[in-house]
């Protein structure tokens, strides 16, 4: 099992996410219960492209503070939505250590941990979802809250993903609450 932390950087990590305080305090629990545990935890960070403000080089492309990676912790770059896209060369870096568990956090909700997860459940990763470890915006169609619930509740579970408590995510780390 490996501990994947998606798009956390410090231009979208903030209180315009849904239920912000629940998904910043959980992210931290994932990240103390992986490494106390031997569990790896991978970072991806999303980049728009030079000139964007959200790219290489740039503060908010950075990953938030509160979640900042360890030394010798990985950090994969992508320019599109999955973090398992070919492109990343995440996909084949678990290949190369047979690792086939993801317990997946992070943002957004509704973009690259949505693509994320049916990316890694077509590639035959089991994909385990922490209850409110993962965040949205609003946006034009849906209300972040509905975004969330949508997804987390209704799409994912028994189709693509498992959904667990945090308790049950903590133990598959390895540890207890």
């Amino acid at each position: 099992m490996i501990l994947l932390v998606i798009d956390t950087q410090k231009g979208i990590t903030d209180n315009r996410l849904f239920a912000f305080e629940k998904f910043r305090e959980n992210v931290k629990t994932l990240l103390s219960a992986a490494r106390e545990n031997g569990v790896e935890v991978v970072y991806v960070r999303h980049d728009d492209g030079p000139g964007t403000g959200f790219s290489m080089g740039d503060d908010e492309f950075e990953i938030f503070e509160e979640f900042a990676p360890r030394e010798r912790e990985c950090i994969f770059d992508k320019t599109v939505n999955s973090a398992l896209h070919s492109s990343t060369g995440l996909a084949d870096y678990l290949s190369q250590k047979g690792e086939r568990q993801i317990m997946v956090a992070g943002l957004q909700t509704d973009f690259c941990i949505d693509a994320t997860i049916k990316s890694g459940f077509e590639q035959g990763y089991e994909i385990f979802v922490p209850e409110y470890a993962n965040s949205t915006f609003d946006n034009d169609y849906m209300k972040k809250d509905v975004c969330y619930h949508y997804y987390n509740d209704f799409i994912w579970p028994q189709r693509y993903a498992r959904q667990v408590t945090m308790e049950e995510a903590v133990a598959r780390l390895g540890g207890s609450l």
